[in-house]
């Protein structure tokens, strides 16, 4: 029976690939990739990746795929058709993408068996941690620079949108309400947002001892404040407040922080004292969180498009 269920969802992931890459309708194929997205985190699933999965289905089916329904309609407001590539251009792009997946499908098919890891090195060395989760060990203690470039490539990327608002409109706030908000929307914006802040601040807590963490808290964070701009509930905020941009900046700044520190009190850059290890990330990825959900949040919701209020 798992066999089958298997198969059923190879299948469906197929079938979804295929008809995103032909659907000539644009939403029509968002919501294939929301779909895709969702149903590939259910196969990292089935392969016992949970952090993998809840992140797929995070950011992934999530956030990706408003970014891409806010880009569409964006387009649809402005009357503006993407252009439709010729015949020759249809072609090189199905050559290329064959050679590429040729290309890893021959890459994984040669990895020596059993497959070097060091995934045993990680686990002996996680009760110097008082971590319980192998991945968040190995997020913020043993490649601890990498989960803080990745954080800081976040806020470029935020600062790049940002700047795509007009001179006269910099600093104002982005418009996210609709025009009409179907109240059964509505309706589901002021019961849902509870349950989700719930969520998300237990998958920050448990996320150092089970499967959870930064990511996923700050993308349940984010969801909800879209759920509530979106219908109209409450209106996004100046880019200007320097509350806002604090909030921003503090999760990273606090790494920075504590990455500089250790220097001092463990003789290394993101070096821990052992026996503070578990509260100083607990603490790290708190900050962390709020910082990802802002960001998230502000990414959906574009460049400034109104003026500051005075």
């Amino acid at each position: 029976m798992t066999m089958v269920l298997d198969l059923a969802l190879i299948v469906w992931l197929l079938a979804l690939a295929v008809h995103v890459a032909r659907a000539r309708d644009d939403q029509s194929a968002i919501i294939a990739f929301i779909a895709f997205g969702l149903l590939l985190g259910l196969g990292w699933t089935r392969l016992s990746a949970i952090d993998v999965a809840m992140t797929e289905a995070a950011i992934g089916g999530g956030v990706t795929g408003m970014l891409l329904l806010r880009a569409e309609a964006r387009l649809r407001q402005r009357s503006l058709q993407p252009r439709t590539p010729s015949k020759t251009a249809k072609a090189a792009a199905a050559v290329a993408c064959t050679a590429v997946a040729a290309g890893l499908a021959l890459a994984v098919l040669s990895f020596p068996s059993p497959a070097p890891t060091l995934a045993p090195a990680a686990a002996a060395a996680l009760d110097a941690t008082g971590l319980g989760n192998p991945v968040t060990a190995v997020l913020l203690a043993y490649r601890a620079l990498d989960t803080l470039l990745e954080k800081v490539v976040l806020l470029l990327a935020l600062l790049g949108v940002w700047s795509l608002a007009p001179d006269q409109l910099w600093g104002g706030a982005p418009e996210l309400r609709q025009a009409v908000a179907p109240p059964p929307f509505v309706y589901l914006a002021r019961i849902l947002p509870p349950f989700g802040v719930l969520i998300a601040v237990y998958m920050c807590w448990v996320g150092a001892d089970a499967p959870g963490g930064t990511f996923q808290a700050g993308t349940v964070l984010a969801a909800m404040w879209l759920l509530i701009m979106l219908a109209g509930l409450r209106p996004a905020p100046d880019t200007r407040r320097t509350t806002l941009r604090l909030l921003l900046v503090g999760g990273p700044a606090l790494f920075f922080a504590i990455g500089f520190l250790g220097f001092a009190v463990a003789g290394g850059f993101l070096a821990y004292p052992e026996s503070a290890t578990k509260p100083i990330i607990v603490g790290i990825e708190t900050a962390l969180t709020i910082s990802i959900a802002l960001t998230l949040g502000l990414l959906v919701a574009g460049p400034s498009s109104r003026a500051p209020t005075p």
